[in-house]
């Protein structure tokens, strides 16, 4: 009887040491959310994943017209624990685990501006330009639990041309640890006049040329919006991601000539080869 009891101690601890390290194994991602590229598997050094999107989406910030826009993906990363530094694109940025419940992030990146000939149909004549530069953008995420469940989500978005702040919840779905799986957040975003008139004012110079009313946009929200966030591990170099977005004006932005629609909506697809 002595020696059963061992053996079904021995059994139970080998058992649970096993989870305890298929779990160790699967956690190989900072934080187990599909928004967030991480290529490291967990290990310090450099990481780089390279890739293709294609996205389906509006052609300017208020735009009824819509077209495809074939992206690069990716990014070139170097973990140090629970920080990783990175290089995507136009965006150079830090990314950090704080008490396994806090993921601060901050990077600088380039703001395309606005084109008269984005719009086919020539919604846009007269207006110019709008400007071109950087921008830095501080996020946070608070968790509630250490899986990443459920947490909050604030951004803040620093340009010449004005600023911008988000604030949302966030949902992940699928038991993953690995980074794969759905993710959703429900968000509401403010700007301030700078910020708002860049994209939907209209001066009176702007007016003239354009023959469409003068318009000036108040700080304030907005809009509200959805954004949807999906990926799948294919094996151990292949990653496939979606992601989809709707963002629905506020009434201040949609008496703007400039805003032909009540919103704006994106929706994409790629594939990512981690080396």
């Amino acid at each position: 009887m002595k020696n059963v009891t061992s053996l079904m101690l021995a059994l139970l601890l080998q058992g649970f040491l096993f989870q305890t390290a298929l779990a160790q194994e699967e956690k190989t991602v900072m934080v187990p959310l599909p928004s967030q590229d991480d290529f490291t598997r967990g290990e310090d050094g450099w990481a780089l994943g390279l890739g293709l999107g294609i996205e389906y989406e509006t052609a300017y910030e208020g735009s009824d017209e819509f077209g495809f826009e074939i992206d690069p993906a990716g990014a070139l990363q170097w973990r140090r624990g629970d920080n990783i530094f990175y290089f995507a694109g136009e965006a150079f940025g830090w990314r950090g685990l704080r008490a396994d419940t806090w993921l601060l992030e901050a990077l600088v990146g380039f703001e395309e501006g606005r084109e008269e000939n984005d719009s086919d149909k020539g919604y846009l004549d007269g207006l110019g330009e709008s400007d071109e530069g950087l921008e830095l953008v501080l996020q946070a995420r608070h968790a509630f639990t250490e899986d990443w469940r459920y947490w909050l989500v604030s951004r803040v978005v620093a340009s010449e041309n004005g600023n911008l702040g988000l604030f949302g919840v966030g949902r992940r779905f699928g038991d993953q640890l690995d980074g794969s799986g759905l993710e959703v957040n429900l968000v509401a975003v403010f700007h301030d006049s700078d910020y708002a008139n860049n994209g939907f004012g209209i001066t009176a110079q702007q007016s003239v040329a354009s023959g469409l009313d003068e318009t000036r946009i108040s700080s304030g929200l907005r809009s509200v919006g959805i954004d949807f966030n999906y990926r799948h591990h294919i094996n151990d170099s292949w990653q496939i991601y979606g992601e989809a977005l709707y963002e629905h004006f506020s009434s201040d932005v949609r008496s703007s000539p400039i805003a032909r629609s009540n919103y704006e909506t994106e929706i994409g697809v790629g594939f990512i080869y981690v080396f």
